[in-house]
């Protein structure tokens, strides 16, 4: 009889013990997240945008910078609201763009002695005067970029160039990834 009652009785509890710790898969422990995070490994990366003659030497750069984890993606925006003038009528208004730099970086990982992340770099300005037509609205630039790239620690590397459609110039964005830890 103690054995009929027994091995039902232990069934149960190992069923019972099964459906638990399956409850407990799908609830992560609230310390879970601050325990990834404190696991995420942080790096340094500085951007470079640089505009360059028809030689291909720098006329021109601007440099960024930001922290990124393998935990989080990272966002830099940086810039100018410029007015257009819209009529309508006798009335005057203005519509507002923005111009200048927008860096977002996401999907970071560490492999080896490389870094790989997925950058989207966003480039505006405005173009050079127009002087065949002076009352011309201005022209902006645009340069979008968007890739997952694989970057070596500790050295500068062109992530993205393109030519520039005004000039006989172009334009390059580099990045530079420093472990910091």
């Amino acid at each position: 009889m103690r054995k009929f009652i027994l091995l039902p009785s232990l069934v149960c509890l190992i069923f019972l013990s099964a459906s638990t710790m399956k409850s407990q898969e799908g609830n992560e422990h609230p310390n879970a997240a601050k325990a990834s995070e404190t696991s995420a490994r942080f790096f340094h990366l500085d951007f470079v945008v640089q505009e360059l003659g028809a030689d291909a030497k720098p006329t021109n750069s601007r440099s960024y910078s930001m922290t990124a984890s393998t935990a989080r993606g990272v966002s830099v925006r940086t810039g100018s609201k410029f007015p257009i003038t819209t009529e309508a009528g006798k009335s005057t208004s203005y519509q507002y763009v923005d111009l200048g730099i927008n860096f977002d970086v996401s999907d970071v990982r560490e492999t080896g002695n490389k870094l790989a992340v997925y950058v989207t770099a966003d480039v505006s300005s405005l173009a050079g005067e127009n002087k065949t037509i002076p009352t011309s609205p201005p022209v902006i630039r645009n340069n979008r970029w968007q890739a997952p790239v694989l970057l070596p620690l500790n050295k500068p590397t062109v992530i993205f160039t393109s030519d520039a459609l005004d000039t006989k110039g172009s334009i390059q964005v580099l990045v530079t990834a420093t472990s910091l830890q």
